[in-house]
């Protein structure tokens, strides 16, 4: 009969909110490095006005974040919440950090959700086999891994679309507009940019605040029920280093995101943002876990797209949407 030590899963639930953080902190670099991109490329900001203002709004979303995105992430996990499964999220866990880290130095823009996800699924493997994933490919209503991967594709998707289709309406509607609409578009632009920043920090954070919330209840430490109820403590915790990822800034994403996509004007970046922000919204409403990166990309591209085709720099997307392709598999 195995005996198990109390100090080992202190230890180990120590570990994993350590982790838990440090995946948050590149998470700010990576995803909320897009947040601020086009606003930047666009001139619509100073480097650092732009960053302390998606700092600030990304912490606020990570404070008054619900649960539905959380649920959605431990979901694809079918294990006993017995202690062993708190090994499974620290090989999780180290996995998707691995491969945020490697993605931000070389300036991929990768998806930390999908490093996530790739991660868990190759820890549930190598402990249970496939039994130990929800696929949810067997089942009535869209759950489990499947739920994901589909949120995942469809996000950036529309993300595309609805700037393709702004983009289309601007060119119309302000073909003889004077320099004087930049401006108003300017201040706009910051009105979005942080309903962009706050539904970032409030999607992203909690998937690794639900897996912290796994962790609690197996650990049999009170105060913590999953992703529900939450103690304020949890979250300004998460929150600061969200702010402190997205303060630190991933420049080389931002600068692939912002200048080699589209040469992003005024009205690109406003209707990127606007795309990306109401993309985001619907996934938050209705609990889909979806990558920021993707979304702000797909938008980019869709106002490209919508305005001169031709200029958008088709390769740099072949080889970012490698980059997603094979995140998955290479966290897992």
């Amino acid at each position: 009969m195995e005996v198990i030590v109390i100090s080992d899963i202190s230890f180990l639930l120590i570990f994993i909110i350590a982790l838990a953080l440090l995946f948050t902190l590149t998470n700010g670099l990576h995803d909320a490095s897009s947040v601020i991109a086009t606003l930047f490329a666009s001139k619509g900001a100073t480097p650092k006005r732009a960053v302390a203002f998606a700092s600030l709004f990304g912490f606020l979303g990570v404070i008054f974040s619900g649960h539905l995105v959380g649920d959605a992430i431990t979901g694809i996990l079918n294990l006993e919440q017995e202690w062993n499964l708190l090994y499974v999220l620290v090989a999780g866990l180290l996995g998707a950090l691995f491969w945020n880290l490697a993605t931000w130095k070389l300036g991929i823009p990768s998806s930390s959700t999908h490093s996530l996800v790739g991660g868990l699924i190759g820890a549930a493997l190598a402990y249970q086999g496939f039994s130990g994933v929800v696929w949810g490919i067997a089942s009535d209503e869209l759950s489990g891994v499947l739920k994901v991967l589909v949120s995942l594709l469809i996000s950036p998707l529309i993300g595309f679309l609805l700037a393709f289709i702004l983009q289309k309406l601007s060119n119309i509607l302000f073909r003889n507009a004077n320099i004087g609409l930049n401006k108003l578009l300017n201040r706009l632009e910051w009105l979005i940019g942080a309903i962009l920043a706050f539904s970032h920090g409030a999607n992203d954070s909690q998937k690794t605040i639900g897996l912290v919330g796994v962790a609690y209840l197996v650990a049999g430490v009170s105060g913590f029920a999953g992703t529900n109820g939450i103690s304020l403590s949890v979250r300004l915790l998460f929150g600061l280093m969200m702010f402190l990822g997205t303060a630190f800034g991933g420049w080389k994403i931002i600068k692939t995101l912002g200048y080699k996509i589209y040469d992003l004007k005024t009205i690109h970046s406003f209707n990127s943002m606007l795309s990306s922000s109401l993309s985001l919204l619907l996934a938050n409403i209705t609990g889909a876990p979806v990558s920021t990166t993707h979304v702000v990309v797909g938008s980019v591209v869709g106002v490209g797209a919508g305005d001169q085709y031709k200029l958008v720099n088709w390769h740099i997307f072949k080889d970012i949407v490698i980059a997603w392709l094979v995140t998955i598999p290479c966290s897992a």
